[in-house]
């Protein structure tokens, strides 16, 4: 049986606006006219009229931490705290709504200090001993690069004043005394101490992550998930999606991303053929996952200058060059794309120079990419196109960073950064996507902070670099076609045509006629994935 629909204004990403398309054993089999769409109608056709509905291809975010997004819709929610005392008072009530019993820990994310009413710095132990001092509290930063802990989370930890600094993160001390915060590789001492959880509970939050996706128009997604905590092995998560595959119940198209701790971890994924074991449409392994520094909102993005706002800091070199390079290089030696966590430009500079090291332009490409990409200069950018390095961006960052971003690097430094139509226009892949959970999988919102570079959040800021705005028809490629690009899949998916995965999206609003500042207020009507509705607004 195939499905015919007509009458719809059927944005294909690639080749224009149509108004109908034919669907038969989850792909396109045609799209065009409707009176050709209809000359496909066989006596158990099914005719779906789109009464003038906007079609597009389904959306891809190109990366984000979808078991992470799942946990944390069971946490406590931080993200609306004005002050410390906010973060106080929401963690007593969740302790006692939850009916939590000793001894479990208290987790909470979202807490941005910039948001603060009163002093923007972070909790300490004292402060979420308030909270409470018989059970471990651990609240986490938005960017998931600083981790705040109590007391009795450090007691558990077995942190003291002793305890060593990490490589590639550290302990904030002061005056003899452990204050509780962790910054990047430092979080995994706590993470480490947080119970894991069962095959079925991860399958369970997986799902819940995927139907939220779902629910923003999404139907792939990329996402880094193999180090949820020190102690889950990488195979307890690709277990859960392959049996969520199996068992028939994946409403997205997964490509992991796949971070490992340490590299005899990576060594050993290699070495049991976990490269090329998982390769379906609906599930896949892609590419090396690393992080090379922290998070500009933190101060830890690894900067070439101090942080305008705090003179002593250039941020965190999460990953060493050394290491960066031996990665790089058995990552290239077993045929494996990388891509690379790079925020700050000293972390660029030292990625594009490891990449440098193994590229071979008379070999195929193996699409190596820079995720984030914020923080760059005009060699960065020059080296991305001559070295046909790809971006992983999030335009729903313009969101928040635009009010910070000229304190944290000044008036000078902000003119090269998050140059999205320069990257364009130079042939640079540009992915867009969420880094859920630091922001909602917000496909509509991050399109128009693409587009006007206008915070829609925070009503007192001017556009940012306005110039660096991209069009609708570029927005929309961002988030389909060019991350379908990024993970080797632009055959497959990523735009309505003959041939490809019937992935697509149903708007109540022709998003090619929108009003710029309105497009957030784009509602997805249905979801479809191999054809199949999998989200409806209505139901």
């Amino acid at each position: 049986m195939n499905v015919i629909y007509i009458n719809g204004v059927v944005y294909t990403v690639t080749q224009g606006v149509k108004e109908a398309f034919v669907v038969k054993d989850n792909r396109f089999i045609y799209v065009g006219s409707t009176e050709e769409a209809l000359t496909y109608k066989q006596a158990d056709s099914q005719i779906i009229d789109l009464d003038g509905k906007f079609v597009t291809a389904g959306f891809n975010d190109s990366h984000m931490h979808l078991l992470s997004t799942g946990c944390f819709s069971d946490t406590a929610k931080l993200d609306d705290a004005k002050s410390i005392d906010d973060l106080i008072d929401i963690g007593k009530k969740y302790i006692e709504d939850k009916g939590y019993e000793k001894g479990g820990w208290v987790l909470g994310f979202g807490w941005n200090q910039d948001l603060f009413d009163d002093e923007q710095v972070f909790p300490t132990r004292d402060d979420l001993d308030k909270i409470s001092t018989e059970r471990p509290v651990c609240f986490i930063r938005v960017c998931y690069h600083i981790f705040c802990c109590n007391s009795k989370g450090l007691e558990l930890c077995g942190v003291d004043i002793n305890t060593l600094q990490p490589d590639g993160g550290h302990i904030d001390m002061e005056n003899g005394r452990v204050l509780g915060i962790f910054r990047d590789n430092a979080t995994n001492i706590i993470l480490s101490k947080i119970p894991n959880l069962s095959l079925e509970q991860t399958k369970e939050v997986l799902l819940t992550a995927s139907k939220m996706c779902n629910s923003f128009g999404i139907t792939s997604v990329q996402t880094d998930d193999l180090c949820e905590s020190p102690d889950l092995h990488y195979s307890h998560v690709i277990r859960a999606f392959h049996e969520l595959e199996l068992e028939g119940k994946l409403s997205l198209r997964v490509s992991q991303q796949s971070r490992f701790y340490t590299i005899d971890d990576y060594k050993e994924f290699i070495q049991e053929g976990y490269k090329g074991r998982y390769n379906s449409n609906m599930f896949k392994i892609g590419p090396l996952k690393l992080i090379a520094d922290g998070s500009l909102g933190a101060r830890t993005a690894l900067l070439n200058e101090p942080y305008n706002d705090e003179p002593d800091n250039i941020g965190i070199e999460v990953l060493s060059k050394d290491k960066l390079d031996e990665w790089v290089s058995f990552a290239n030696e077993n045929g494996m794309q990388v891509i690379t966590h790079g925020i700050g430009d000293k972390a660029m500079y030292n990625i594009i120079s490891s990449y440098e090291k193994v590229l071979d332009p008379n070999k195929p490409s193996l699409r190596y990419g820079i995720v984030h990409a914020q923080i760059t200069d005009k060699n960065i950018i020059n080296k991305l196109k001559e070295l046909s390095i790809q971006v992983f961006v999030q335009s729903v960052f313009l969101d928040y960073d635009i009010t910070i971003i000229e304190n944290r690097i000044g008036k000078t430094r902000i003119l090269d950064t998050y140059n999205y139509k320069k990257m364009l226009d130079i042939g640079i892949n540009l992915a867009n996507g969420s880094d859920s959970p630091v922001e909602p999988p917000d496909v509509m919102k991050g399109m128009q902070l693409a587009i006007t570079r206008k915070s829609i959040s925070y009503d007192s800021h001017e556009e940012f670099l306005i110039n660096q705005g991209i069009s609708i028809e570029e927005a929309i490629y961002s988030y389909t076609q060019a991350g379908a690009f990024a993970s080797f899949e632009e055959d497959e998916k990523g735009s309505i045509e003959k041939g490809k995965l019937a992935d697509f999206v149903v708007l109540d609003k022709n998003l090619l006629l929108a009003n710029k500042n309105e497009i957030k207020d784009i509602k997805v009507l249905q979801t479809y994935l191999d054809g199949v509705l999998i989200y409806n607004s209505s139901s």
